[in-house]
């Protein structure tokens, strides 16, 4: 993997940056739409591989559970089998473990859970973690790394952040050798700024060339979550690609990047869609509702996506109460699409000089 770091914003720690792995380009910052699954919710291949998204990310322990990693390793890899061409970015599982409280048991030598599917019991250690995205093929791998839940104590967030350390090392160890897959650190620590800067510098003397933050969007609220970002940005190295794990509201991306991050992924955009809400760039529109019920209108006039070209907001409310699929695929699709331009105008503003500038335009409408 090559990173370079094009242009700095003189006013923030906004970055325009180029990543080059496996001959694919992704300009940077960058939003990444999530397959869970091996496939965007709601959105169909042939519209969603016409957007400018060159990274999809998948989920690893949900893709071992099923269909299972020897299958996909029999179609191809994950790539062949989901038919997707571009990099393919695949999250260990440690936040879908830390999300089933009551399924799993932690130690240092890993994870025993209950599989959410049937209950049937399995063990993912980091290296069977490494493993497993081994298997599946993905460009861009992730360390295991245990979520630290919000609130927790002092005490606990430290020992849990030297274990994430540890798995670190030993992901690191597995990995040793492998070609075409690129492994990033997690930044773990809580809450406590102290421990957010340890274990970056930590991570950052194993030399990944990558480095991921985890833990956050988790119940912290947004001004906390902004000082952990900045406070760990701060400590990792300027020439790597910094990825904020699961936060996507459009808000929080231009805060993030304004602190220095470089790749984000969320479902917000595909699960509003699911459920009836559009981001407009006049803020979020609520479809569902009754004021909807006989405008005309494209969802935003200054969108030209499949959605707002063809359909107005009365006929996609119309499909919403019909139970139609459709709706939600048609606001699935304008979603992501604004995703897309908003990526895009957040690189043109740092190229142009001009990001303080267009954040607070951006914002205006309240989002």
């Amino acid at each position: 993997m090559k990173f370079k770091v094009i242009k700095e914003d003189k006013a923030s720690g906004a970055r325009l940056g180029e990543l080059i792995h496996n001959r694919i380009k992704v300009e940077t910052p960058v939003f990444m739409p999530v397959g869970t699954q091996g496939t965007v919710k709601a959105a169909y291949h042939l519209s969603f591989s016409r957007l400018d998204f060159p990274v999809l990310l998948c989920n690893s322990y949900h893709l071992y559970l099923r269909p299972g990693v020897e299958l996909i390793r029999k179609a191809g890899g994950l790539h062949k089998f989901i038919g997707w061409d571009r990099l393919i970015l695949t999250d260990s599982g440690g936040y879908q473990i830390y999300s089933m409280s009551d399924l799993r048991d932690i130690s240092p030598k890993g994870v025993r859970f209950r599989s959410h599917l049937d209950g049937s019991e399995h063990f993912i250690s980091p290296e069977n973690a490494i493993a497993i995205q081994q298997g599946l093929g993905a460009d861009i791998i992730m360390c295991f790394d245990e979520c630290i839940p919000y609130p927790a104590g002092e005490k606990y967030a430290a020992s849990s952040t030297s274990m994430t350390l540890e798995w670190a090392e030993r992901c690191k160890r597995a990995h040793r050798g492998q070609r075409g897959q690129a492994l990033f650190g997690i930044v773990q620590g809580g809450m406590y700024p102290h421990l957010r800067r340890e274990c970056a510098l930590a991570l950052k003397k194993m030399n990944f060339p990558g480095y991921a933050l985890g833990g956050l969007s988790v119940g912290e609220g947004a001004e906390k979550m902004r000082a952990m970002i900045e406070t760990t940005t701060g400590e990792l190295p300027v020439d790597k690609p910094r990825y904020l794990m699961g936060v996507g509201k459009p808000e929080d991306i231009w805060e993030a990047v304004a602190r220095g991050i470089d790749m984000f992924d969320c479902v917000m955009p595909t699960r509003l869609g699911r459920s009836g809400t559009a981001y407009t760039s006049e803020g979020k529109l609520v479809v569902k509702n009754a004021a909807c019920a006989e405008d005309f209108r494209p969802l935003d006039s200054k969108c030209s996506c499949y959605t707002c070209r063809g359909h107005s907001r009365a006929y996609i409310r119309h499909l919403f109460n019909a139970g139609e699929v459709s709706g939600m695929m048609l606001l699935t699709l304008h979603n992501l699409t604004f995703m897309d331009k908003m990526m895009a105008r957040i690189r043109k503003a740092i190229a142009a000089g001009r990001f303080d500038a267009e954040k607070e335009k951006f914002l205006a409408p309240g989002y």
